[in-house]
């Protein structure tokens, strides 16, 4: 008896899943991020985050109720003043 082909499935994104994938292009919406979303968004992980607060290198944080949000300006201009730190290397 022959032995049947196995289906083959294509690769996995590396971006992870399309769940993922939906979230981050839907908070492009968002005037202010979580920090899971922030650190998702911004490719770090949420304990790098915390590293970087801890030192005083995080971005500018707000609080509502028990959450804290990172607004959109507060995060651009977190970007930019990492690309200036870097630009002297």
């Amino acid at each position: 008896m022959p032995k049947p082909k196995s289906k083959r499935r294509p690769p996995r994104a590396e971006t992870g899943s399309s769940q993922e994938r939906t979230v981050l292009i839907e908070a492009d919406h968002l005037d202010a991020y979580s920090i899971a979303l922030f650190c998702a968004r911004h490719g770090i992980s949420e304990r790098f985050y915390f590293k970087l607060k801890a030192a005083g290198r995080g971005p500018a944080e707000m609080q509502l109720g028990n959450r804290v949000l990172i607004s959109r300006e507060a995060a651009a201009r977190w970007r930019a003043e990492r690309e200036v730190g870097s630009a002297g290397r």
